[in-house]
């Protein structure tokens, strides 16, 4: 397969916010960073593609605010107001990227919110993590719910009726196990406009049983699990990795590459330490009605 388009653009993580966001009275750090990270662009995003980008039509929301949202969950108890008035929701940045499929055109929106862990009673991570989520939900919805959305041009406004997407990245969010906010990230698997495929695999399911520790007491399937994380003690094999369509792209198939030991590719898979990622790859196959 050739992929001869690609999208990309800067990021917060690494990007230095001058203010001392972990409250350990220095600034600097990574935790002080618009996202965590150590240099601008680490845990950066890129959006490969077989089809044409229409580049003039991207939407970024890098610069959009958290306290913009409305009925945020923003901790009100950790952050002074100073940081609480300057903070960027996206820990990455979340993108809308139209591809033209023919003579039609389907928006992919791409973000990696940060996990909802490495904080304290307050929750910060998990709560950004929520409304990182609630993004695209509001997004894709439109009209009322995203009139408080601009994106970095000063353009407001969702994702107008009718338009095809398909929502990916890694969103650190499984539906019932790990440490994330209730329902993170149902609001989108629920949301009336997204379908969600159910992708699974051979490999989630034998790595869960094999492994046991955490993974013993989760409520999701294992087969839907899409990353091999620590299961002593916590928080074992979780789904946090998505690709999904709109209900208006007719569904065809889906899958996580996922192979059981042996089998071709799980060279590339492995287990701790491994080869490549903890993360596996999420696969949708969908009709894009009336391509020519």
């Amino acid at each position: 397969m050739d992929y001869p388009y690609y999208y990309v653009a800067p990021v917060n993580t690494g990007v230095q916010s001058g203010l001392d966001l972990n409250q350990d009275g220095q600034t600097g750090g990574p935790d002080d960073a618009w996202g965590f990270g150590l240099f601008p662009g680490q845990y950066g995003m890129v959006i490969y593609s077989k089809y044409p980008i229409v580049q003039d039509q991207v939407r970024t929301f890098q610069n959009f605010r958290w306290q913009d949202m409305p009925n945020n969950q923003l901790p009100t108890d950790y952050y002074t107001p100073e940081q609480a008035e300057q903070l960027r929701l996206s820990s990455k940045s979340h993108w809308d990227v139209p591809v033209r499929v023919g003579n039609k055109t389907v928006h992919v929106l791409a973000a990696h919110p940060t996990p909802p862990s490495f904080d304290g009673p307050e929750d910060r991570n998990g709560r950004k993590n929520n409304d990182e989520i609630r993004f695209w939900a509001d997004y894709v919805t439109g009209n009322k719910t995203a009139s408080y959305i601009y994106d970095d041009a000063g353009q407001r406004g969702g994702l107008p009726r009718g338009e095809r997407f398909v929502i990916v990245g890694d969103y650190n969010s499984d539906p019932n196990d790990g440490d994330s906010f209730p329902g993170a990230i149902g609001q989108l698997l629920n949301n009336s406009r997204v379908r969600d495929p159910l992708p699974t695999s051979t490999g989630a399911a034998e790595a869960s049983e094999l492994q046991g520790g955490a993974n013993l007491t989760h409520e999701s399937d294992p087969a839907r699990d899409t990353a091999d994380f620590n299961d002593n003690p916590a928080p074992g094999n979780l789904r946090v990795d998505y690709a999904l369509p709109s209900k208006n792209l007719p569904l065809l198939d889906a899958g996580v590459f996922w192979p059981t030991p042996g089998q071709p590719g799980s060279e590339l898979t492995g287990e701790y330490p491994f080869p490549t990622s903890d993360h596996r790859l999420v696969w949708v196959d969908v009709k894009v009605p009336g391509k020519r």
